[in-house]
């Protein structure tokens, strides 16, 4: 049972990281923390599987830089997530540079293309999750385009 709950506490990462930030963890139970999806930084090569059609994914948008497609675990009834085609060292978004600009643009508008395809121009977020801190899952910047709900504010 200790297993169901602390995997519960884990989706939470906010809470995660207050209740373990001075907990010891042996190398057993490390190895089998950085088994689990959400907390591997290399499960950015499934992004790059997706851009490359090697793995399935239900495309919303595409364009000759950016991919959208619905996230596998929506936090809303509208979930899509938006990514550059091209990594270019953009793991997060305080890695960007100048050079940056035009495929951080390109992002932003195809956000707004996917709110309009979904219906949900009126109201919709979208975030950007930077780090660890953030809980940033998966290094491969990426847009969270959210709506189809009221969202509440303060977020996280």
């Amino acid at each position: 049972m200790a297993a169901i709950g602390s995997f519960s506490l884990l989706r939470n990462c906010a809470v995660t990281t207050r209740a373990f930030s001075n907990v010891r963890v042996s190398p057993r139970a490390t190895s089998s923390f950085n088994s689990i999806k959400f907390l591997n930084p290399h499960h950015s090569q499934s992004f790059d599987k997706i851009i490359a059609k090697e793995i399935p994914s239900s495309i919303v948008y595409e364009d000759e830089k950016v991919l959208a497609f619905r996230d596998i675990n929506p936090q809303a009834p509208v979930h899509v997530l938006v990514i550059p085609k091209a990594r270019d060292g953009l793991t997060t978004l305080g890695k960007a540079e100048a050079r940056h600009g035009e495929v951080l643009g390109q992002l932003l508008y195809a956000a707004r293309i996917v709110a309009e395809k979904e219906g949900i121009l009126d109201g919709f977020r979208v975030v950007i999750n930077n780090g660890p801190g953030a809980c940033q899952s998966v290094y491969h910047l990426h847009l969270h385009v959210l709506g189809g709900r009221q969202m509440k504010w303060p977020p996280g």
